[in-house]
């Protein structure tokens, strides 16, 4: 039998050495690997950590309040809740889902197909702005998942009343029309965030440090006054269901320091429903555009005072009842024959305007409704004003002149033609209509004080027996300067048998307090300014100035010599209310 071979000794050693070796390079690559996620990646790990832990959660801020010029709220924001989930972890628990449709009030399938489509975000809103109460319910569920989170929504508490000036904010609480949108970066504030950490539930377990300081939106007081706004939508309302008119607006101004009173117009919208038909959103008294008609004679007349050519009593003759320029006849209703200066206002003489312009040159006629305004926005600031319309004088030929003096050839909003009208009653002076009250709103003279005087004491006779808003534009216990117009609507290029119809006033006459432009559109039936918008400015400034405790005009002392005065007036022959109306200019 052949001797079995000795095994060979183990080589304890080296066994060990390899051991040690195998221990060392795990040990070394635990180490490499500790310091690539504590060191070398520690942010990556951490942000990854952070993703799916810590959150930064937004602080909403609450919109500042719109106030108006007494401190009454115009504009608040309320806390709501709104609900919102994370669409992967609700989808891992799609059975809670028909619990959740019906708590939102949605259908299950279309919710389910909503997260579907959104289930590589990690943020959705199910629904906005609820009632706190509401969503608490919601959040009761305790579905994974879904939670709630605090915003603001505006609240209008005047309704349709101011919602053409207010405008409206979206669900953001960003402002998209009106004040709202004109002053949004002064009322949005700036939302805050902090960092939280939240469960797998969305609960907030620990709020870790704050990001972000939030910065509440800054209160606006405004110019207007809610309680001559309220008169001036209640009676314009009320005239265009008389008159079955389409529409309407009225604007009233302090003389003195240009703010905005009231401006309301028709139809109108509820700001608090976030639905309304586009066409009753717009705020008309600055967005539409019509032919001013008569109403722009008294511009035309301060021209020929300021030429030198003309004085309150100067004559002109408007026989027959008819002027004929070129091809262009011009008429008047009834043949007034032979009328001063103040009798074309009185009468509202097409052929009288007419006449006074042909003898001016068209540049000085310009260089005063230039002055004026017509044409160039009022500087109110409002989002979308128009500027109006007037031609270059170059497109100025003699027909063209005449028809401008009466008010036909050129557009104006109802703002534009009250700031004007205010800058009569300002000894000439004109400021930019504003919206916020205590505004530094400087002046700058367009006419020569005395002219502005003039001016005003032919406008009275307009609200006095013969002239054309008599009685309708009278002012208990006070004295109205104002002016009529009723122009023709256009249409497709022609002017059709449809009417605006307008009227311009200023109260007290003595001692202008309120400048007030009533514009309504296609009345039915009567249609002219004296019988349709007269009688609108006559009704709201007989409660505006009681609230403005403005003391009645002492009218002897006035109409005696007083500081006012500037012309010896005569006083106009009685006339019917027929020959009244009849004054008024259809070209």
């Amino acid at each position: 039998m052949k001797p079995r071979a000795r095994p060979q000794p183990v080589n304890t050693r080296a066994r060990l050495y390899v051991v040690l070796m195998v221990l060392a390079l795990g040990s070394t690559a635990l180490i490499v690997r500790a310091v690539d996620l504590q060191v070398v990646r520690k942010d990556f790990y951490q942000e990854q950590g952070d993703e799916r832990f810590l959150r930064e959660m937004p602080i909403p801020v609450s919109r500042g309040t719109i106030f108006d010029r007494n401190g009454e709220p115009l504009a608040v924001s309320t806390p709501v809740e709104s609900i919102w989930a994370n669409p992967a972890e609700l989808l891992e628990h799609a059975e809670r889902l028909p619990d959740l449709a019906r708590a939102l009030g949605t259908d299950a399938d279309a919710l389910r197909q909503k997260l579907d489509q959104r289930k590589d975000k990690e943020f959705v809103y199910l629904k906005r702005q609820l009632n706190p109460d509401d969503a608490a319910e919601i959040v009761k569920l305790a579905i994974p998942g879904v939670s709630s989170q605090r915003e603001y929504r505006r609240y209008y508490p005047s309704g349709e009343v101011m919602a053409h000036v207010l405008g409206v904010t979206n669900l953001d609480d960003h402002g998209q029309e009106g004040l709202e949108l004109a002053f949004d970066d002064w009322l949005a504030g700036k939302p805050g965030a902090e960092r939280v950490i939240r469960d797998r539930l969305g609960r907030t377990v620990e709020d870790v440090e704050m990001a972000r300081e939030p910065k509440p939106g800054r209160e606006i007081t405004l110019s207007i006054d809610r309680r001559i706004q309220y008169l001036a939508y209640r009676e314009l309302k009320s005239a265009i269901m008389e008159h079955h008119a389409n529409s309407g607006s009225m604007v009233i101004l302090d003389v003195a320091s240009g703010e905005i009173l009231a401006m309301v117009n028709q139809p109108s919208f509820n700001p608090n429903a976030h639905a309304a038909d586009p066409a009753y959103r717009r705020n008309r008294a600055l967005t539409d555009v019509v032919e001013p008609g008569s109403t722009m004679k008294a511009f035309t007349i301060a021209a020929a005072l300021e030429s030198g050519k003309w004085t309150a009593d100067s004559k002109v003759d408007t026989s027959p009842g008819y002027y004929q320029i070129g091809t262009y006849t011009i008429h008047d209703v009834h043949n007034h024959g032979l009328l001063t200066l103040t009798g074309v206002i009185t009468k509202s003489s097409n052929i009288g305007a007419a006449k006074v312009a042909e003898s001016l040159s068209r540049d000085s006629l310009y260089d005063m409704f230039h002055r004026f305004g017509f044409g160039e926005s009022s500087g109110s600031g409002f989002p979308g004003e128009s500027p109006g319309f007037l031609p270059v004088v170059t497109a100025w030929g003699p027909v063209e002149k005449a028809t401008i003096a009466y008010g036909y050839g050129l557009n104006v909003t109802a703002l534009q033609l009250a700031q004007a009208y205010a800058a009569l009653a300002n000894d000439g002076r004109m400021r930019s209509p504003t919206f916020v009250k205590d505004a530094r709103n400087p002046d700058n003279a367009v006419i020569d004080p005395q002219i502005a005087h003039n001016i005003l004491r032919m406008l009275a006779t307009v609200v006095m027996p013969g002239g054309t808003a008599y009685p309708q534009a009278v002012v208990n216990n006070y004295r109205v300067a104002g002016k009529t117009g009723t122009s023709r609507m256009a249409h497709a290029g022609s002017y059709q048998n449809r009417y605006i119809s307008l009227f311009a006033g200023i109260v007290p006459a003595s001692a202008p307090r309120l400048v007030g432009v009533v514009v309504i559109h296609d009345a039915q039936g009567a249609y002219f300014g004296g019988t349709v918008s007269a009688p609108v400015f006559s009704k709201v400034m007989d409660g505006a100035l009681r609230l403005l405790d403005v003391p009645p005009d002492n009218v002897q002392h006035w109409f005696a010599g007083g500081p006012a005065a500037a012309v010896q007036l005569p006083v106009p022959a009685p006339a019917d209310a027929s020959s009244d109306d009849a004054a008024e200019e259809v070209p």
